[in-house]
């Protein structure tokens, strides 16, 4: 798989692309595409860099993910030149970690480059977690296993490229669905990738509760632009959607070790189906 993104995010939905790419062709969606829970935004990129959209939106509620997004598109070169400065050590990790805690002391570009750098030297991605190969370094992968500095600066220097088309939002997801049809021109595309039900709180720094979950799926159901959202297969959120077309299907995931899950897709009413990969069948 050609990857695309930067950053690393168990059960990342980038491999996802060619089945938005699809459904977007078959509803003749040619507009905006928007990810209010963007993360990576990898389905976001691959369709930008294959001409599928006019624009994306890259919306994260967390500050250090969003502050990656805007000072990579904003200082593209600045980045760049602090991605080939900064050693990969120990050392570093502390500092970048400490950056993360201390916003209010640091540039955008110095947050937003450690949110970036912790990403790729922990395990799984999860900014909250430990570095690969722990604080000794005497694990089997050092810190340095996903950091392969050519191959994350070609990616940065295309996404740079593209800047002027990628606009970038620090909001609330429910904030941003109850004005998004105003955004979005009528032919765009909303793909919703909510923290996980079960075990959301393992793995974001900004995870929901109940009536979080709730609370999108009404706002959903006041948008007028076409919208499929992703979750954890689970009872809980298939009786809050209830009324709503969903298919199961299995995803294959990487935090701490790789496993399959199981995931569900649901569909606005407005919207026409194509095949979802691994589908599971019923």
């Amino acid at each position: 798989m050609n990857f695309l993104t930067p950053l690393r995010y168990p059960g990342g939905k980038g491999k996802f692309a060619p089945f938005v790419k699809d459904l977007m062709l078959s509803n003749e969606l040619s507009g905006d595409y928007l990810e209010p829970y963007a993360g990576g935004a990898g389905v976001a990129l691959d369709l930008l860099f294959h001409e599928c959209c006019k624009n994306i939106h890259i919306n994260d509620y967390d500050q250090a993910i969003f502050h990656f997004w805007q000072s990579l598109t904003n200082e593209t070169d600045r980045f760049l030149e602090k991605l080939w400065n900064t050693p990969i050590t120990i050392d570093e990790w502390h500092k970048q970690k400490l950056i993360l805690s201390t916003p209010e002391q640091h540039t955008e570009l110095e947050y937003g480059f450690a949110a970036f750098f912790l990403n790729r030297t922990n395990r799984s991605g999860i900014l909250k977690a430990g570095v690969i190969g722990g604080k000794k370094q005497d694990g089997n992968y050092k810190l340095d296993a996903r950091f392969t500095k050519e191959n994350l600066a070609k990616r940065i220097e295309k996404i740079g490229q593209y800047k002027d088309r990628i606009k970038v939002y620090n909001l609330d997801a429910l904030e941003l669905l109850n004005k998004v049809d105003q955004i979005l021109p009528q032919d765009s595309l909303i793909y919703l990738d909510p923290p996980y039900y079960v075990k959301g709180q393992g793995l974001y720094r900004n995870f929901y509760n109940h009536d979080d979950h709730v609370a999108i799926r009404n706002a959903l159901d006041n948008v007028k632009t076409k919208w499929i959202v992703s979750y954890d297969n689970c009872s809980e959120i298939k009786e809050i959607y209830s009324g709503y077309r969903h298919e199961d299907y299995e995803l294959n995931y990487s935090a701490y070790y790789k496993t399959k899950g199981s995931e569900v897709m649901i569909y606005c009413d407005t919207i026409s189906t194509v095949n979802i990969p691994n589908k599971k069948s019923a």
